[in-house]
């Protein structure tokens, strides 16, 4: 029961005079208890962690640059293996080429007895020959083109198995004597209009390929067939660009 109960209830029982409940009444709030010697005082904010300090980046160190030059075509054909796959090609092309030849020769032939024949010679006797010398000369030049367009099919598929293995071969070279770049040389495309000759590795690369292959060199090839050459390992000029050289199979 509170204190202004209490009050009310002493006047109207008559225990208090009306002044006795007015002096109570304008009394001033009790003050709170001060604080004992034992209460702990209250724990100051803790401020907010510093952020923590993040790493220096790393700059990356320059190496030097060390750059060869390959002309990475003719370096395929030029290994053992490439030269043993182009002649197994020719080889297997020798019967289309035999065909070809022949009639080659049967068309020539005929053109020379057209132009040797005598002036008695009627004229449809004349256009009948002519007839049959375009007749075999078409067909001449499609044959010549069917099997030029299969020999080059077979080619470039025997080139590309051939050359990635040429390639695993020339990347360890290159990492393992400290080259950073390879630039190919292969064709007259070539940015490199100039450099030394000790930049040049085509030879280098043939030679480390022919000995992790286990590869012998082929027999001389027939004095039809070319057999590709490997870049000169000379300073390059715009005189003297590189030119990718394609076996082909022989013509009439």
């Amino acid at each position: 029961m509170n204190h202004k109960f209490a009050l009310l209830t002493a006047l109207v029982a008559g225990l208090l005079p009306v002044s006795a409940v007015a002096q109570v009444s304008s009394a001033p709030p009790p003050q709170s208890a001060p604080a004992t010697p034992d209460a702990q005082p209250a724990a100051p904010a803790i401020p907010p962690a510093a952020p923590a300090a993040q790493p220096a980046p790393v700059v990356p160190q320059a190496i030097p640059a060390k750059i060869a030059l390959i002309a990475f075509e003719q370096a395929v054909i030029a290994t053992n293996e490439g030269q043993r796959t182009v002649q197994e090609l020719q080889k297997k092309y020798e019967p289309k080429k035999a065909q070809i030849d022949a009639l080659g020769a049967e068309v020539d032939s005929l053109k020379k007895q057209v132009n040797a024949a005598p002036s008695t010679l009627t004229e449809a006797d004349r256009a009948s020959r002519l007839r049959t010398i375009d007749a075999k000369e078409k067909q001449l030049n499609l044959d010549t083109e069917s099997a030029t367009n299969a020999y080059q099919a077979d080619l470039q598929e025997a080139y590309s198995k051939v050359a990635q293995k040429v390639h695993v071969v020339m990347a360890t070279y290159l990492t393992q004597n400290g080259y950073t770049m390879a630039l190919d040389v292969s064709n007259q495309q070539s940015p490199v209009t100039w450099a030394l000759e000790t930049t040049d590795v085509t030879e280098a690369v043939i030679a480390a390929y022919n000995s992790s292959s286990g590869i012998t060199a082929p027999p001389p090839a027939a004095p039809s067939a070319t057999r590709p050459k490997p870049a000169a390992t000379t300073p390059h000029s715009t005189t003297t660009p590189h030119t990718t050289t394609t076996p082909k199979p022989p013509t009439q």
